[in-house]
């Protein structure tokens, strides 16, 4: 009985944060202790997330579930309140299991270790707060924490332009914090109760005007961390300067950060102003997968290539959430998930071959093939699962995603093969510049560095483990879908489901939404024009 009403979500979410105190006070000079200590607490906390919902989740409820509620201070109306479901418990899972393995791979971390390690707990802390929270204001103070950590970890531990990443990473997401506030207020005082509370706020009868811009302010702020163009120029500066694990971190985590926070907040609470948005997102989507592919042709630097990546994979996410069906919006999610692991996998090898050489500049690393055979075939399995390779998880993602949004009702089919087109492009885009990325490093000729003619540089067991270890759900997920599918399944049927409805209704009562829409100020300009003639 104690244990069913014991507060497990609260222990996930306090437990890296309570773990990280002691590190100021453990006997430690070089980092041995440190890190051994910090891998424990990440396996304990990674451990009781896997216990808490393999014992106390049901998959086959929707709603929310191990709610825990406290008052935290009343003054303001903000609750401690954190509850699972469908969308937050795969990523917190996801969540756990990178950040262990970025522990993993920051065993080579000498410089002020302490700090370090206590920054990564306190992510990790943040990370799982953001996922779980039930309260927005709540889910601000969250989202601002995350944010403190991964600028330290740049400007301290990152390359030569360590400090201009890491003030431009700091400047882009805390101006786009600041219309996830505006909307929050707007939202709390809207109506006769203040509330913060998600369930309460999605209850609320709000105007269209009101529900329009709360959703552009969330979309805004999602928009600069998912990334959306043109609000994207931050993440390729963060990579090429933050170390690896931070990559991983940044890459495989945070960037589904703003993906959970758009299906959360702007179509779960926000569904009629999605209906609004909706094809919107989709040409977002397009350009982000068309442009961010043509761009990373024109990268040299290895982190910024697989960057320019990273923002091509999150198009897909947003033309799966734009389509109105459970395949499309079962998609996204899968996507978030997938290129979360393959992410982290190809980040972290490029943080090897950087140990090995000292530059990301492909031009100077050619030729590593013969030096490296071990980590070329982890990389190159890492680019497969990029490029959406059958039997990979990118390859079921992408093809729900495509799925979901050709066979939609809610738009023309002009307008569906547009995007659909557009999008093919960069899936073919993507394998050019992938293979090319693996050709430079790998196979091509020479560069300025002098390459053993042994194996020394190859990968050793603990990086091969890292990579093992992300490259196996890839390949079970991708042989195996339900294995990530079955954990979102209920909750995204509904979610879709609402917001189809609400669209039909909006077609019952005005034709053709889309359509009206769309031809509504031709219309306007050639009533105004008669009336001018008469």
């Amino acid at each position: 009985m104690i244990v069913e009403h014991f507060p497990w979500l609260t222990a996930l979410v306090l437990f890296p944060l309570l773990a990280a105190i002691p590190i100021p006070l453990l006997p430690d000079s070089q980092g041995k202790t440190l890190r051994w200590y910090t891998l424990g607490a990440c396996l304990a906390e990674f451990g009781l997330i896997l216990y808490t919902f393999a014992n106390y989740y049901d998959l086959s409820q929707s709603g929310l579930q191990l709610v825990d509620s406290y008052t935290w201070i009343p003054q303001i109306g903000l609750n401690w309140s954190l509850a699972a479901d469908g969308l937050s418990m795969p990523l917190v899972i996801l969540s756990g299991l990178v950040t262990t393995l970025a522990v993993v791979a920051s065993w080579n971390i000498t410089q002020k270790p302490r700090l370090y390690f206590s920054l990564l707990l306190l992510m990790y802390s943040a990370q799982v707060g953001v996922f779980l929270t039930q309260d927005l204001l709540m889910f601000f103070i969250m989202w601002e924490l995350e944010l403190v950590p991964v600028y330290l970890l740049i400007s301290i531990w990152g390359g030569q332009k360590r400090l201009y990443a890491a003030t431009k990473f700091i400047l882009y997401t805390a101006i786009g914090s600041i219309f996830i506030l505006l909307a929050a207020l707007g939202m709390a005082f809207y109506g006769n109760n203040l509330t913060f509370d998600f369930s309460e706020l999605a209850a609320k009868d709000y105007s269209l005007p009101m529900q329009l811009f709360a959703y552009t302010g969330f979309l805004i702020a999602f928009g600069v961390k998912l990334p959306i163009f043109p609000f994207h120029t931050w993440l390729p500066d963060a990579h090429s300067e933050a170390p690896a694990p931070v990559s991983m971190i940044l890459a495989g985590v945070l960037l589904k950060m703003a993906g959970y926070g758009l299906i959360r907040m702007n179509i779960e609470m926000l569904p009629d102003a999605h209906v609004y948005f909706a094809p919107i997102l989709a040409i977002l989507g397009v350009i982000n997968i068309v442009y961010a592919s043509l761009a990373a042709f024109g990268q040299d630097n290895l982190k910024r290539r697989m960057a320019y990546s990273s923002v091509a994979h999150m198009g897909f996410v947003l033309i799966g959430l734009a389509a109105f069906n459970t395949l499309g919006l079962s998609g996204a999610l899968l996507q978030m998930i997938s290129h979360g692991l393959i992410a982290a996998v190809l980040f972290f090898l490029s943080g090897v071959a950087y140990e090995r050489t000292h530059t990301l500049s492909m031009d100077k690393m050619g030729g590593m093939g013969k030096a490296m055979p071990v980590a070329f075939g982890l990389f190159t399995a890492g680019a497969m699962a990029s490029l959406a390779l059958p039997g990979m998880s990118g390859f079921v993602a992408e093809i729900a995603v495509f799925l979901g949004f050709s066979t939609t009702d809610a738009y023309s089919a002009t307008f569906k093969a547009g995007i659909v087109i557009l999008a093919a492009v960069g899936v073919i885009l993507s394998p050019i510049y992938l293979l090319s990325m693996l050709r430079r490093i790998f196979f091509g000729s020479a560069g300025e560095l002098e390459i053993p003619n042994n194996t020394s540089w190859d990968i050793k067991p603990r990086e091969a483990f890292v990579a093992i270890s992300l490259l196996v759900p890839i390949i079970g997920i991708g042989l195996y879908p339900k294995l990530a599918t079955q954990t979102y399944d209920v909750k995204s049927t509904e979610i879709a489901q609402r917001v189809q409805n609400i669209r039909l209704a909006q077609d019952a009562d005005h034709g053709r939404f889309y359509a009206q829409v769309l031809t509504a100020p031709e219309l306007l300009a050639s009533r105004l024009s008669t009336t001018n003639i008469r």
